[in-house]
């Protein structure tokens, strides 16, 4: 049987996500950055029934898990005792590094 989570975004993947909408709106219009960023939603909902997917990334932060979305988004995430939590979700080249540096 296999066990199914609930999927949560942190505030930080909440914005990363207005952030990537506003960014492609601005762009390609507002239809466009929607759907496109529903696509992203979809995709991380879909952990439920795979949460341990994508590669550890313990030396960033213990637990850290990422994988990537078509190429131009990172999605870092974790697991918690009964859901996958959204850490970040990065576009277009943004540095994982950057994001868990404790100085930033």
């Amino acid at each position: 049987m296999i066990r199914s989570l609930g999927v949560s975004f942190s505030p930080e993947a909440e914005r990363d996500l207005l952030d990537l909408y506003t960014f492609i709106a601005d762009r390609s219009g507002e239809d466009r950055a929607l759907a496109y960023v529903e696509c992203i939603e979809a995709y991380c909902r879909g952990f439920e029934t795979a949460p341990t997917r994508g590669q550890c990334r313990d030396d960033l932060r213990p637990g850290l898990r990422v994988t990537g979305f078509e190429r131009r988004v990172t999605i870092a995430f974790h697991l918690s005792a009964n859901s996958v939590v959204i850490d970040r979700v990065l576009y277009g080249g943004r540095s994982l590094d950057v994001a868990y540096d404790p100085e930033n």
